[in-house]
């Protein structure tokens, strides 16, 4: 089964600006992501700790899902010297390109304890029109 992820590590992108300046990159960081096969089809779990789910986005487009949304840091003193930085803050992007056999366009995805979790079932008739998945908070 061939599945294709960006690896988890900052990468710089560039992006439009409204600033006008041509050159200018945004950093962006990839979460921690676990692609999995169940009996009901494939799962997706990506760490996304601090999050709420209206800053969440996924888009689907063939056999491609990418998720994205942005990680605020809000909770440090403005002026402080670290000794240590392993969180990732700010905007982040994960694009996971999944195998034949599983629709994306029947996928649901839900969002608890800091955890995204992407259910995506086995193919029958798919959409090649792109489209977006919705998150529930995951209490149903």
């Amino acid at each position: 089964m061939a599945l294709n992820k960006v690896s988890t590590a900052l990468h710089f992108v560039k992006r439009p600006q409204t600033s006008g300046l041509d050159s200018a990159f945004e950093p962006y960081w990839v979460p921690n992501t676990d692609v999995y096969v169940t009996d009901s089809g494939l799962v997706i779990k990506v760490e996304l700790a601090g999050m709420r789910r209206e800053d969440l986005e996924l888009t689907v487009e063939g056999s491609r899902l990418k998720i994205s949304g942005h990680r605020p840091d809000g909770c440090r003193a403005p002026k402080c010297t670290f000794l240590v930085m392993e969180i990732n803050y700010g905007a982040f992007e994960s694009i996971i390109e999944l195998p034949p056999g599983y629709d994306l366009s029947q996928a649901r995805a839900a969002y608890q304890n800091g955890f995204l979790r992407i259910d995506v079932p086995e193919q029958g008739q798919s959409s090649q029109k792109p489209l977006s998945v919705s998150v529930s908070t995951g209490e149903e």
